[in-house]
């Protein structure tokens, strides 16, 4: 059975950085696009950021020059570098995937800023 497990969730401060980690496993035969999504209360889910399987990245506007994504396709993993975070980024953040050409979601993982 695939999984895909998110980590690193936490409380921090306006300004300040953070790492979000996200790991994939079972019968893994493929693993395409991966990326983020985050929902913060109240709100829809919205998308965070995106890489492909060949390391081309995407980003919304709003985290754009903050975050950094990125994966290791040995491991099958997928990170998420948080810089100068902000209130608004408060939320709790869904990793996903395509795997064996099936999109999956984690559990989620929630990250507060605070002001």
């Amino acid at each position: 059975q695939v999984q895909l497990v998110e980590s690193g969730g936490g409380l921090v401060q306006a300004g300040g950085s953070h790492r979000l980690s996200c790991a994939a496993s079972g019968s893994i035969f493929s693993i395409r696009a991966m990326g983020w999504y985050r929902q913060a209360p109240g709100k829809q889910r919205e998308w965070v950021a995106t890489i492909t399987s060949g390391g081309s990245t995407s980003y919304a506007e709003s985290v754009k020059g903050r975050f950094t994504i990125s994966r290791d396709n040995a491991k099958n993993t997928l990170d998420l570098q948080m810089n100068s975070l902000k209130p608004e980024d408060t939320g709790v953040y869904y990793c996903y995937a395509n795997i064996n050409d099936i999109p999956r979601w984690g559990q989620g993982t929630q990250v507060t800023v605070s002001s």
